[in-house]
């Protein structure tokens, strides 16, 4: 009797001990993904902006550039697994027409894990009279999902490499869908599905020679086409683009 309990005390123990070694697999491949993503290359971006512009990084690491006299606003979801920090140079020069632009700081930089982090930024800034929100590969998948639930509260959608599986069909939103010749990255077999979900008015524009990185500064992608063009090239179309869309 007594040897049967020991074995079954063993029995009990080594499937315990797989069970913590599991959790212990588990959680390191999770750190290892969530820890390891794309930096901003300062660099790049510090030759990119012009002298004397300015941001603010709010408490809970939203980047702000607000210009004077501002009445559009433009909330930001960066790609997944990207520093949101890349994306100051689309931002500023957007912001240099007089767009108020907030680039949302995803948790672990994907904006999966909080689709609604635009909730509670418009009300922080009554005069703004028109919103935009949008974003980059997984973020602009998130911000369409988002704005499918706020259509009243938004004028746009702008979707940078980027689909959207929720249907927003029958709304009034201007939409643009914008992205590289030579991305290597967006699903296009996905985004060819996705396309009726955007409404019959919605913008279409290839960047030629463009890559999917090159929306945000922060190097090469994995899987991504060889770009033509320099990034800035990239990024200054996307902004006139979106500029465009807005004034329209």
């Amino acid at each position: 009797m007594s040897f049967m309990r020991d074995s079954r005390k063993r029995k009990a123990f080594i499937a315990l001990l797989s069970v913590c070694l599991a959790l212990a697999v588990i959680i390191a491949a999770c750190s290892i993904y969530l820890g390891s993503y794309y930096k901003a290359d300062e660099i790049a971006i510090s030759a990119f902006l012009p002298d004397g512009c300015e941001w603010k990084v709010e408490s809970n690491g939203n980047i702000v550039i607000e210009p004077k006299n501002a009445t559009r606003g433009f909330i930001f979801y960066p790609g997944g697994k990207v520093e949101h920090t890349a994306y100051i140079p689309l931002m500023q020069a957007c912001a240099e027409e007089g767009v108020l632009c907030i680039i949302v700081d995803m948790p672990f930089r994907l904006a999966v894990l909080d689709m609604n982090a635009a909730d509670g930024i418009r009300e922080l800034y009554p005069q703004i009279k028109e919103w935009y929100i949008g974003g980059h590969s997984l973020g602009g998948a998130m911000a369409a999902s988002y704005v499918e639930k706020h259509t009243d509260d938004y004028e746009g959608l702008i979707l940078l490499g980027a689909y959207s599986t929720a249907d927003l069909s029958d709304t009034d939103l201007k939409v643009l869908s914008l992205y590289g010749s030579e991305d290597g990255v967006m699903d296009r077999a996905k985004y060819e599905e996705c396309r009726p979900n955007l409404p019959s008015g919605a913008v279409e524009i290839v960047i030629e020679g463009g890559c999917h990185a090159y929306f945000g500064m922060y190097g090469e992608q994995k899987g991504d086409g060889v770009s033509r063009i320099e990034p800035e090239d990239q990024i200054r179309q996307s902004a006139d683009a979106i500029i465009d869309i807005m004034t329209r």
